[in-house]
């Protein structure tokens, strides 16, 4: 019998990766399954184990029954807020629906990872989609078993109930699930407000240069490349968030790239197009409106990784004692080695790759609300289901927060720039590989940078892991000074300095490095916002103080007021 589930189950994958499943979501589970019927009797000591702790479940429940004191086998995590409301723990019947549940996704997320000849991505793989079906069916997700939803109905009289399907209603015409109220935001009004100038367009980007607030600002200006995937502006989330005001009030000339929103006239827009009609025509524009010969460059998140791409080919044919226009940088979670790159690793591999191409190859873009689903599934209890159980089931309307206005101000990705970026930075992992890679006719050489730099990593971030952008200080062959920030990929850098400190951080000399946690260890960690530090390192980069100057020049004048026209594209 198990003979023959086996070679069912052998046939089964094969047609299905080929057909229905190409992102892997039962031909994963199905691998799991015929990997642990190859081996019986390390199957029956996994099922023996869950027996014995379903046993011991089961009996904490009776021994609160009858009012004996009894500890929870399986606490819920500090920070699942799924299960924040006492009546989870001091109600027996909630307090066992939550053990059971807890119990399962448990031992079936170990057992994922413990199956004997699966590789680790295909277990990781596995775990990830278990994982989406286990908070699918979580407790807390359902109005019966749901003991914070029951009594807010009691207590409104059936309103949260009655409120909750209008917000149910509502997603459904919209085909999205409400996340924030977006009528409260109007980008140039309450976001992207720093002021301003469009001072250079073409069909891939606006250059914004933004008006200064001292009488002096320092010689060599600052170049931000922010990442296409979203919009500029959670650099510019309001006066206190925003990153661009702050270098501003510091006495720093500012440009920005804003994107263009990819349309299907842009389909064979490329990596490429994104560098030297992107990157390198903001560098120029940049030195020619300021006056100065060099900039400092700036990239974030996939901006960081096509600026380390750049920074190699401009040194890759360097003279001797020429002065390239970039005279220093910095990398805010900015990958350049994708051999590890977090939890989006689940949706990159052949198969997904090749059905993600066929899509684009249709339309000619990656929709935007498709990428943003994929980044929300990596998190999807705090931005899914979260939002699920506040709208239909407590009957509350989304807050009107800024960063998820943005986050859901979504764009679109040119299908050929896209599926490059995939193959070879992703998969094939060739930025790291001296001369894997040739733009403009020059090899790509990350050793070849001797530019200081000063990086940034978010402890928590799972979409750019630090010890993954730790990596960079090994590649770069000039001095590099990392630092390491609190919090995830967006609070990690959208750090501004308060009153008491929010957050901490690590900085220091990591030129050369190799062990992230090592360096770690051996750095102090400092309350407070990283964003003083980096600024007073520009301080000792960026030349001498000069006269301020005004956004645009004679060659260069002023377009439209920022945020331009780009940002507002849907």
């Amino acid at each position: 019998m198990i003979d023959f589930m086996k070679d069912n189950m052998a046939a089964s994958l094969s047609s299905m990766k080929k057909s229905i499943d190409p992102f892997g979501i039962f031909s994963s589970a199905l691998e799991v399954q015929y990997s642990w019927l190859q081996h019986p009797d390390k199957l029956a000591t996994q099922m023996v184990k869950f027996g014995e702790e379903l046993g011991m479940i089961n009996q904490t429940f009776f021994a609160r029954v009858y009012g004996m004191p009894a500890d929870d086998l399986i606490p819920s995590n500090r920070y699942d807020d799924r299960f924040k409301d006492s009546a989870w723990t001091e109600h027996p019947s909630y307090d066992l629906i939550k053990e059971l549940y807890l119990l399962y996704t448990h031992w079936l997320e170990d057992a994922i990872y413990e199956t004997p000849d699966l590789s680790d991505k295909e277990r990781r793989k596995a775990a990830f989609w278990a994982r989406q079906g286990l908070n699918t069916i979580s407790p807390s997700n359902f109005f019966w078993t749901n003991p914070e939803a029951i009594r807010r109905f009691m207590e409104t009289g059936g309103m949260s109930a009655v409120e909750g399907l209008k917000i149910l209603v509502k997603d459904l015409n919209e085909g999205e699930i409400s996340m924030v109220d977006k009528e409260k935001f109007d980008v140039g009004v309450n976001v992207a407000t720093t002021p301003g100038n469009v001072v250079f367009r073409n069909d891939l980007l606006e250059v914004l240069q933004f008006s200064p607030s001292t009488e002096q600002v320092h010689e060599i200006p600052i170049v931000i490349v922010s990442p296409w995937i979203n919009k500029y502006y959670i650099l510019d989330l309001n006066k206190k968030k925003s990153l661009i005001h702050y270098l501003v009030s510091k006495g720093f000339t500012v440009f920005v790239t804003s994107w263009k929103n990819p349309d299907a006239d842009m389909r064979d827009t490329s990596v490429e197009d994104y560098i030297f009609k992107g990157i390198a025509e903001i560098i120029r524009v940049a030195g020619e409106v300021s006056g100065s010969d060099q900039v400092h460059a700036v990239g974030y998140c996939i901006g960081g990784t096509m600026l380390s791409a750049y920074m190699a080919w401009m040194n890759a044919e360097r003279k001797a004692k020429a002065k390239l226009p970039v005279a220093h940088w910095t990398l805010f979670t900015g990958l350049v080695d994708f051999i590890n790159p977090g939890d989006i690793d689940v949706f990159v591999d052949e198969d997904i790759v090749g059905h993600l191409e066929k899509q684009m190859d249709k339309k000619g873009y990656l929709d935007g609300g498709e990428m943003a689903m994929s980044f929300r599934m990596l998190r999807s209890n705090s931005l899914i289901w979260n939002y699920v159980m506040q709208g239909y089931l407590f009957g509350e309307e989304p807050a009107p927060l800024d960063v998820l206005y943005w986050n859901s101000d979504t764009t679109r990705l040119p299908a050929t720039m896209h599926s490059y970026y995939l193959r070879e930075f992703y998969i094939n992992n060739k930025l790291i590989e001296p001369g894997a890679l040739n733009f403009a006719g020059r090899n790509i050489d990350l050793g070849k940078i001797k530019q200081p730099l000063y990086s940034v990593g978010a402890e928590q971030d799972h979409i750019a892991p630090w010890m993954e952008t730790f990596k960079v200080c090994q590649h770069v062959s000039g001095p590099v000074n990392y630092t390491l920030a609190t919090s995830g990929h967006i609070l990690g850098i959208i750090n501004p300095p308060v009153d008491p400190p929010k957050r901490k951080y690590w900085s220091g000399d990591a030129t050369g490095a190799t062990d992230a946690e090592a360096w770690r260890d051996g750095i102090e960690k400092v309350a407070g916002s990283w964003w003083e530090d980096w600024t007073q390192w520009l301080s000792g980069h960026c030349g001498e103080m000069v006269e301020a100057r005004q956004p645009g020049s004679k060659e260069y004048p002023a377009l439209e007021a920022a945020p331009g026209t780009y940002v507002r594209e849907t």
